[in-house]
């Protein structure tokens, strides 16, 4: 049996619920998917946003984390963009923090049914191959079928 993500209204809830991210794999390189979704995020949700990135010290004029272990604050949802080898490693840091964040959640390209479960057994929330720039948009009602803000929030296709 394959693992599933939770259903849209669930990743909505999530979504709510949450009050801090932390971008695990961010980058200060502009064309990284990681430093655009950080834009997002900064820019257009009222979450606070941490960085973690062992190599560098500042992205987007804010501080950068080594670990999880070193952020000011057990964040909510941790926001993972990097290789499939080193997602084990970062869960093993999600578990390490006391509480543990609510939820793991994995970046486009990146699932892992072993991993998903582990995450579950251990009371995590889990949402893989799914941006959270994307998600976020969507349930915000500014995200355009083609992905980009129309400015509109309609369920109805214009004629």
């Amino acid at each position: 049996m394959s693992w599933e993500n939770p259903p849209a209204w669930r990743r909505q809830q999530i979504l709510a619920a949450t009050r801090t991210v932390a971008v695990v794999g961010a980058s200060a390189n502009p064309a990284r998917a990681s430093n655009f979704v950080a834009t997002y995020l900064l820019a257009s949700t009222r979450f606070e946003v941490y960085f973690v990135n062992p190599n560098a010290r500042e992205i987007l004029g804010r501080p950068v984390y080594p670990s999880l272990a070193e952020l000011p604050v057990v964040p909510d949802l941790v926001d993972v963009f990097r290789r499939p080898e080193d997602l084990g490693g970062v869960l093993d840091e999600v578990l390490a923090l006391d509480p543990h964040p609510s939820t793991f959640w994995l970046q486009f390209g990146l699932f892992d049914d072993d991993l998903a479960r582990r995450a579950e057994a251990e009371g995590l929330s889990v949402v893989m191959d799914r941006c959270l720039k994307v998600e976020h948009a969507r349930f915000a009602g500014g995200l355009h079928l083609a992905g980009f803000d129309t400015g509109v929030i309609t369920s109805r296709r214009r004629e």
